[in-house]
């Protein structure tokens, strides 16, 4: 009885706490602030089998004044913040499991500044990198992040995305070159200068890039840009088994041929792509593979790859010469997730990621395209293989415990495995939910620690985004 009664006073006393927090945020929001059981649901999670967990309500920002006014409110009574971008996290990052307000960045969604002869800009968290590269198309500029998803800027950097471009380009923590950040305590911060290189203390950035929204909240970014190529071009090549395309993709990076992109997916997912895509490709493995650069080195990296390819038994390679035929395999590269739900009505996608050294990449592959079989699995195999990454979109009968339970096997098995292999538990997708148990198998308990005291530091109340990353 007494438990009782004390989980009932800490329940009533959260309760209080959002109610005067709600309160406090009308007064300044009034109808940006929502309440609504369909909005709040809307900012938790809703793309993959993870259950959807609600805000106790939303409010729409516009200025880092605003994020700072939610935040000192929340933390005046110890209620939780969550970031939210656009909600295409795969991990539970926006899961609110404690209640608390969400933060929608959205409407931060102006590019503040570009610098052509730098290589940078200046952009608020809400800019979407579609958003951001038509702004920045006739300056000759892209941002080279590229994780599907028309992800917003702030997220991306939050879950240190990366993408089909990141075998040439790096991944988020390589692009971002500065944030500013409000902390728990209501403080805001800036971490570096647009300087391309620095010495001057800790670097913050790095420390917030990946934080997932659990040491504060990002409202500025400053990022590295590119130069839109001279010349692209890409294609298509089949193998006659998914080990066979990733030895081709091993020797390709160990040759030093600058691929761009390099794309698997598994004979599985070439099928679904076909049918939600309108695509004809065979129905083997094959890899997407794109060259940026002059039209002699594109040519000739071509060519290279031509003869890798053959070496492992890869068909002719099928090039995309126009730009609309590039953009419809990408376009269809892209929607990957999209296309495998139909293979299975009704399910549910556990989609998830792994990363390997890349020398272990055709072996952690072909185990766990043998463990799908075995295991009676449908599950499509998709990866930026050119980084040691890729991934799995396990369609699970949510009715089914059986099915349940075998997915979760399934995934602790992917993951044990890269990790006996020297690799990570997620390459892109974070840490979230979904991943949390993992992290100390992967990092250890000193590690651990260390990465609690940053947090304890930070955010000693634990109101930023709790319930992430740290087990």
């Amino acid at each position: 009885m007494l438990q009782e009664r004390s989980a009932t006073a800490v329940q009533g006393t959260a309760t209080s706490a959002v109610a005067s927090v709600i309160a406090e945020l009308s007064a300044h929001f009034g109808d940006r602030l929502a309440t609504g059981r369909a909005i709040r649901e809307q900012h938790a999670n809703t793309i993959t089998w993870l259950a959807n967990e609600a805000p106790d309500a939303v409010a729409f920002v516009e200025s880092t004044q605003d994020v700072q006014i939610v935040v000192r409110a929340c933390a005046k009574h110890g209620v939780p913040v969550i970031a939210f971008g656009t909600g295409t996290s795969l991990e539970g990052q926006i899961n609110a499991p404690k209640g608390g307000i969400s933060v929608d960045l959205s409407r931060m969604n102006r590019v503040l500044s570009v610098h052509p002869e730098d290589l940078d800009c200046v952009v608020e968290p809400g800019v979407t990198r579609k958003q951001l590269n038509e702004h920045l198309r006739d300056a000759g500029l892209f941002f080279p992040i590229d994780p599907g998803a028309d992800a917003s800027l702030g997220g991306m950097a939050s879950t240190r995305a990366s993408g089909t471009n990141a075998v040439r380009y790096g991944t988020m923590k390589d692009n971002v070159i500065a944030v500013t950040a409000v902390l728990a305590n209501g403080e805001v911060i800036t971490t570096a200068r647009r300087a391309k290189k620095s010495s001057a203390g800790y670097d913050l950035t790095r420390l917030f890039v990946g934080a997932e929204g659990t040491l504060g909240i990002i409202t500025g970014l400053t990022l590295r840009l590119a130069g839109i190529p001279e010349a692209i071009s890409g294609g298509v090549c089949a193998f006659p088994t998914v080990r066979a395309a990733c030895d081709a993709v091993i020797l390709t990076i160990q040759s030093g041929l600058p691929v761009a992109r390099i794309e698997l997916l598994d004979e599985v997912q070439v099928r679904a792509c076909n049918a939600y895509s309108k695509l004809e490709l065979e129905e083997k493995p094959t890899l997407f593979v794109e060259f940026h650069g002059t039209e002699a080195s594109v040519h000739e990296q071509a060519e290279r790859f031509g003869e890798i390819a053959a070496e492992y038994g890869g068909g002719d390679f099928k090039w995309a010469t126009r730009p609309e035929d590039r953009t419809k395999l990408w376009q269809a590269r892209h929607d990957a997730y999209w296309a495998c739900l139909p293979l299975k009505p009704g399910a549910k996608a556990l989609a998830t990621d792994v990363c390997v050294p890349l020398s272990r990449l055709a072996e952690c592959v072909d185990e766990t395209k043998r463990d799908i079989e075995e295991m009676g699995m449908l599950a499509p195999i998709v990866g930026h293989v050119g980084d040691g990454n890729f991934h799995t979109v396990t369609l699970v009968d949510m009715d089914d415990p059986q099915d349940v339970a075998k997915a979760k096997d399934f995934i602790s098995r992917m993951v044990k495995r890269s990790l006996a292999m020297g690799g990570t538990a997620t390459g892109e997708h974070g840490v979230g939910q979904g991943k949390r148990g993992y992290m100390e198998a992967e990092h250890g308990s000193a590690t651990l620690d260390a990465m609690r005291a940053v947090k304890l530091a930070l955010d000693p109340r634990n109101i930023m985004n709790p319930g992430k990353i740290l087990p």
